[in-house]
Order: structure tokens, then C-alpha cells, then sequence
């Protein structure tokens, strides 16, 4: 099957004299759960950037549908939506707004967007704070407008940055089961994690990052053969091999 997103040798970072990434190369398919998993300061969040478009790789490349970021910039930002770990918002705009923008911003006509925006609403139990601005709401209600806004234009990947922390066991579940509705409709998912219980449970492949560089990918069972850890979980792999240095 081809790759939907293709991250190609990738170097760069945000100096031009010193790479934060090197050589970082993964995929990601139609209809699966990849976890991105590092240490703080691995080159998670550079390596998103880099996806995101907000950065330009030193070496290598990135292609969503076989479309670069330099190809053609709109039609790049609209294949994917991104869900960040610090929410982002306009302090004028009330939730309600907040959706509609994001329908305009993606060629939502009015009949999609009413079809998706309710369902929403309802399952982030959001819908008494429609008409609200962020600046009121609590961390994890601003987390559930920056999920809803990604959810709602159905993209084809999502880019998905630390999504659980400061939500709910209410919001944790709504989301998980969400992303899992998206994969199985053939959507990519890419989802940078600390929580790697959660990620074991609902990854289909692994991406383990350490100083900037991809230390090993694969399955848990291609993870566990690497490492000998037969019958072990994530945790234990992903310990294994980041005290290796």
C-alpha cells in the first residue's frame, strides 16, 4: 500500500548550524495508529514541525500524497489536521466560531459542517459551551476545541501532539474512540505520546526517537524481536533501548 505521509532522511532543526533531527526517515499508511515516543527534547516536536510545514528539512524530504510542502502550500496544509499539545485560539472567537472557521478554512460547505458539528458537541459533552470564549474555559476544554476543530474537516492524516495530556477520562475516551472511527474510515494517524500504555493498546506501529535520530520502529512484536524482550510491553522495550547509551 502506498504511504500516505513519507518522511524521507530528514535533517534539520531551527538553526542552520546546528541539526536538532538527522537522517530521520518513517511512514505512515492509510487506516493505522503510528506513535511517535522519545524522551523530552528527542526531536518529537521538531519532527512534527518539520511535517507541519512550519520548518524546511536541511536534507531530505517530507510528502503527504505524494505532495511536498513547496509543491503547492495550501493544497499541503489542507491533508492534514493537527492537533497540538499547547491549545491555540483566538481569544475574540466563541467555540461555535471557532468551528465554523475551521469549516470555511477547509471548503466545508453548510450542510457538512451541520452533518459533523453536533456529533461532535456531543460526544466532548461540549455543547453547553458552544457559544463561550476559550479564554473561560479550563485547559482541557481548550484541549477538546483544538480535537474538535481537527476532527471536523475529516482530513486525511492527523497530526496528533501529545492530545491526552489535561483531558478528562470522559475526553481521553471520546478521543481514543474518535482516532480509532477515523483509522478505520482510512485515515493516518500520527500521535506523538508519553502515555505509552495507551499507545501500545491502540498503536498499530511504533516510532522510538532518541537524540534526534530514529533508534528502531515496528509492530510490538517486530519491537520485541529487536530487542530480545520477548512477552514484554512497550514500556519495558522502549526502556531497553533508550538506557542502551
Amino acid at each position: 500500500m502506498e504511504a500516505l505521509l513519507e518522511v524521507k532522511e530528514v535533517t534539520g532543526g531551527y538553526m542552520s548550524s546546528r541539526a536538532v533531527i538527522e537522517e530521520v526517515s518513517f511512514h505512515i499508511r492509510e487506516g493505522e495508529i503510528v506513535a511517535l515516543i522519545g524522551l523530552n527534547g528527542a526531536g518529537k516536536s521538531t519532527t512534527i514541525k518539520h511535517i507541519l510545514g512550519l520548518l524546511e528539512p536541511r536534507k531530505g524530504e517530507i510528502r503527504i500524497a505524494g505532495k511536498t510542502f513547496l509543491d503547492d502550500p495550501d493544497s499541503y496544509r489542507h491533508t492534514y489536521g493537527y492537533i497540538p499539545e499547547s491549545p491555540i485560539y483566538y481569544e475574540e472567537l466563541t467555540l461555535w466560531e471557532h468551528l465554523e472557521l475551521a469549516a470555511m478554512s477547509y471548503g466545508l460547505d453548510k450542510e457538512q459542517f451541520a452533518e459533523r458539528v453536533n456529533p461532535l458537541l456531543s460526544e466532548f459533552h461540549m455543547e453547553e459551551a458552544k457559544d463561550r470564549f476559550p479564554q473561560q474555559f479550563s485547559k482541557g476544554m481548550r484541549q477538546k476545541l483544538m480535537i474538535m476543530m481537527a476532527l471536523l474537516v475529516q482530513p486525511s492524516l492527523y497530526i496528533v501532539d501529545e492530545p491526552i495530556l489535561g483531558l478528562d477520562p470522559l475526553g481521553i475516551r471520546s478521543l481514543l474512540t474518535w482516532l480509532e472511527r477515523c483509522k478505520e474510515q482510512g485515515a493516518g494517524i500520527l500521535m506523538s505520546t508519553h502515555i505509552l500504555a495507551t499507545a501500545e493498546k491502540y498503536c498499530d506501529r511504533f516510532i522510538i526517537m532518541h537524540k534526534g535520530r530514529i533508534k528502531a520502529q515496528g509492530t510490538l512484536e517486530e519491537l520485541r524481536s529487536l530487542t530480545g524482550l520477548a512477552h514484554h510491553s512497550l514500556d519495558d522495550i522502549y526502556l531497553r533501548l533508550v538506557e542502551e547509551e
